[in-house]
């Protein structure tokens, strides 16, 4: 990572995670008046969406987007996105060891794109990766305990909430020395 750092002094480091959001809420704790237990919905439905997101490791920026799905093609399709974002500039993707980040089709899309450079964490070290603490933090605003009746306005306020939020992490910090991450 330190050599991307040296060779691209304006370069993008990115976390890059996929999840899906289901409309029938997650439970956790909350606090309510003595008395007043708040109700939470029980979709009968398993209504969901895929959202793929990159967390700009330096700034803290997301970048979402919601897909039909979990593939290799709507890999590329988000990678196309990610670049538009960042026109011109070399990116380094850090994600996790999913079967579709290695497949035949993101490869062969990796190949024709030189400025993607791509590293994988470590296997079954989710905590590693900074996106999946985007995704816990959002889940708590947005999805955790949620009322809503409209699964279209859930997804809404989730990317809402995901692009913004700034979302500093000191993952960084932590593996590569500050003096080579100043601008």
């Amino acid at each position: 990572m330190t050599d991307f750092v040296q060779d691209h002094p304006d370069g993008v480091i990115l976390a890059v995670d996929q999840m899906s959001l289901y409309f029938q809420a997650t439970t956790t704790r909350v606090w309510a008046p003595r008395g007043q237990t708040p109700t939470i919905r029980v979709a009968t439905q398993r209504e969901h969406v895929h959202f793929y997101g990159a967390l700009n490791v330096r700034s803290g920026h997301e970048l979402a987007l919601n897909l039909p799905a979990q593939s290799g093609d709507m890999t590329c399709h988000f990678l196309d996105h990610v670049q538009t974002a960042y026109p011109g500039r070399a990116l380094l993707i850090v994600w996790d060891r999913a079967k579709w980040h290695k497949g035949k089709g993101v490869q062969d899309y990796l190949a024709r794109h030189p400025h993607l450079q791509t590293l994988h964490f470590p296997p079954g070290c989710p905590q590693l990766n900074p996106q999946e603490h985007v995704w816990e933090r959002t889940r708590d605003a947005v999805s955790h305990n949620h009322s809503r009746t409209d699964f279209p306005a859930l997804v809404r306020a989730f990317r809402h909430h995901l692009e913004t939020t700034c979302f500093h992490f000191d993952w960084i910090e932590k593996y590569i020395p500050l003096t080579l991450l100043a601008r």
